[in-house]
């Protein structure tokens, strides 16, 4: 496992969309692991993106304290609800700002064996994975923030 690089700001790799992993494999397995080892090197990280660390793949490592969630093709199947949320980001140090997201999202992907799995996120669960699937879209939370916050 190593640390990797985290993107920030401008970098150009957070605007890619990321592309669909086809075949989970060692190499896929690893880039998880990594990124789980650059979350944890963080202070107050919750999750991050395959391009937060320059790879354009679609996957999100999240570790909110309640077990440790690697997610291959993430995508949202249904919403529900909505909710103001204050929101920064690890690409984005320093800033915050308040956002509105869902209250409540239904996820499917896969886990780092290949399994399917559907998941349920609400409140901060929720805001996090509308959070990590939009920059696997490359989109970045400064973009939904309605009213940046002075920290």
């Amino acid at each position: 496992m190593a640390i990797r690089q985290l993107r920030q700001d401008e970098d150009a790799i957070l605007r890619k969309k990321c592309k669909t992993v086809t075949e989970i494999d060692e190499k896929i397995q690893m880039i998880l692991d990594d990124m789980l080892e650059t979350l944890h090197s963080i202070p107050n990280s919750a999750a991050i993106a395959a391009n937060q660390v320059g790879i354009l793949k679609r996957l999100v490592v999240i570790d909110m304290g309640e077990g440790v969630m690697k997610l291959v093709n993430p995508e949202i199947i249904e919403s529900i609800g909505e909710q103001e949320c204050t929101e920064g980001c690890l690409s984005f140090p320093g800033k915050f700002g308040t956002t509105i997201r869902p209250q409540k999202v239904i996820v499917k992907a896969r886990n780092e064996k290949g399994e399917e799995i559907i998941i349920t996120g609400e409140d901060d669960l929720a805001k996090c994975f509308c959070h990590e699937l939009d920059h696997l879209d490359g989109e970045v939370f400064v973009d939904k923030v309605i009213a940046f916050l002075d920290v």
